[in-house]
C-alpha cells in the first residue's frame, strides 16, 4: 500500500511543523493534546514544536496549547477569549507591577485582563485607594488590601466589560471634583519605537490619555505579543510612561527607543525596584 504525499510528509519534522502551524492559523486556539491527537504524535513533541514555532514567530504560546499571531492581533476580543491568551507571561507582569505599589497609595487601572491579573496580585498589601473603569477589577481585589474602591462611570463595553467615559467624579452638588493618583497601571494594544503605546478603540485611548495625566506615576503593563504593532488610536508617546512591565526584553529598536525616552524597562529577569514615593 502505497502513502500519499501529503501522508509521508507529516511524518518529518519539517512537513509536521508547517502543517500545524497552519492548523494553528486556521484554527486560532489549540491546547497540546487536541495537536497530539490530530496529528498522532506524543504530549512532548508537540510541545517541542509549538515552542520552536513561538520562537520562530508563527504563532504564540498559551498555558496548555497555543493561539494564532491573528487571534493575539484581534484585541477587540471578548475578555473570556483573551484571558487563555498569553496567562503565564500576564502573570509575571503582575507580580512585578505589583511590586510598585506602595501601602497606603491611590492608583488607578484601566480595562484589560494584564491589569485584572495585576489586581489579583495586591494580596500582600493594605490600605489602598484603587479607582478603575475594569468592571472585573472590583471582584479580583483581595479584600484585604483595599480601603475603597471607586468604578468610573459612563457606557459599558460588553465586549471587555470597561466603562468608556470621563476620568471624574461629582460631588452631590454637581461639581466636578478633582482627582489624581501615585500610580496608574495602563495596558495597551500595541507598543511601537515610533507609534508609541496604542489602542482600537478611540474612547478608550482617550481615557487611558487621561488616566495618564492624573498619575504621578504611569507603569505601562503588557506582554511580548504587542511589540513592534500600532493599532488605531494613540495612547501616548513612549516617555509618558516612567516604566514599561513586560515578560521578555523588546527588540533593539523599541529597546534603544524606551531607553532614550527615560522609560525604565521592568522583565522578570531584573528585580523590580522599590516602590517609590509620588
Amino acid at each position: 500500500m502505497s502513502v500519499g504525499r501529503d501522508e509521508r510528509q507529516r511524518h518529518l519534522p519539517a512537513g509536521r511543523k508547517a502543517q500545524l502551524a497552519a492548523y494553528v492559523a486556521d484554527t486560532g486556539q489549540v491546547t497540546v493534546g487536541e495537536l497530539a491527537e490530530r496529528f498522532g504524535v506524543s504530549i512532548d513533541t508537540v510541545r517541542r514544536d509549538l515552542d520552536q514555532l513561538a520562537a520562530e514567530g508563527i504563532l504564540v504560546r498559551t498555558y496548555g496549547g497555543a493561539v494564532s499571531l491573528s487571534t493575539v492581533s484581534r484585541t477587540d476580543r471578548a475578555v473570556d477569549q483573551r484571558l487563555a491568551v498569553q496567562e503565564q507571561e500576564k502573570e509575571k507582569i503582575a507580580a512585578l507591577a505589583a511590586a510598585l505599589v506602595q501601602d497606603g497609595s491611590t492608583i488607578m487601572i484601566n480595562g484589560g485582563t494584564t491589569t485584572l491579573a495585576f489586581a489579583r496580585n495586591l494580596g500582600q498589601h493594605r490600605d489602598l485607594t484603587v479607582a478603575t473603569n475594569n468592571l472585573l477589577v472590583p471582584g479580583a481585589l483581595p479584600p484585604t488590601a483595599i480601603r475603597d474602591i471607586y468604578i468610573f462611570g459612563g457606557a459599558v463595553r460588553a465586549l471587555t466589560l470597561a466603562t468608556i467615559g470621563p476620568v471624574s467624579f461629582r460631588a452631590n452638588t454637581g461639581a466636578e471634583l478633582d482627582i489624581s493618583c501615585d500610580l496608574a497601571l495602563i495596558g495597551v494594544g500595541a507598543i511601537a519605537a515610533d507609534a508609541g503605546y496604542t489602542t482600537s478603540n478611540l474612547a478608550e485611548a482617550a481615557m487611558m490619555q487621561e488616566m495618564i495625566s492624573r498619575a504621578a506615576r504611569v507603569a505601562i503593563l503588557a506582554d511580548s505579543s504587542k511589540f513592534g504593532r500600532r493599532l488605531f488610536a494613540q495612547v501616548s508617546e513612549l516617555g509618558a510612561a516612567d516604566y514599561l512591565i513586560t515578560d521578555t526584553l523588546p527588540p533593539p529598536d523599541l529597546r534603544d527607543a524606551l531607553k532614550a525616552s527615560g522609560v525604565e524597562l521592568l522583565t522578570p529577569a531584573a528585580k523590580a525596584p522599590a516602590p517609590r514615593q509620588a
